[in-house]
């Protein structure tokens, strides 16, 4: 077969057919680990929103029952009769609130520090 000087060398259509393929292949190993880093942060974000759904609900819980606490300690001060009852009352509300929150607050933290660790283990993989 006689050449043109259009023709490109069988050399070069070689080198370049390989380029191509090796261009290819580092394109879908890149393309394979873009997504292997996706999923490990879709992963890491659900576990982040679980842990914050958890510590939400813990939260309202504790809300709760410090609303309620609130509410029984006013019927019992309405159905006081003398001042210093009243006084009893409070300090022991007070006494009692100071504890639960100070319980609520590590509880809260805990749950905080769980999730955390558990959002970046997930995301080591």
């Amino acid at each position: 077969m006689q050449r043109t000087p259009f023709d490109i060398p069988d050399q070069i259509r070689e080198m370049t057919d390989k380029s191509v393929a090796q261009a290819k292949k580092a394109l879908e190993q890149y393309l394979e680990a873009t997504q292997q880093a996706i999923a490990k942060a879709e992963g890491s974000t659900r576990s982040v929103q679980e842990g914050v759904a958890e510590v939400n609900r813990q939260a309202l819980a504790f809300v709760e029952e410090n609303v309620s606490a609130s509410f029984d300690l006013a019927q019992r001060l309405v159905q006081a009769r003398t001042a210093e009852e009243i006084a009893a009352l409070q300090k022991e509300y007070f006494t009692k609130q100071m504890k639960a929150l100070a319980d609520q607050g590590k509880s809260l933290g805990a749950m905080m520090e769980r999730a955390g660790a558990d959002a970046a283990e997930k995301a080591k993989g």
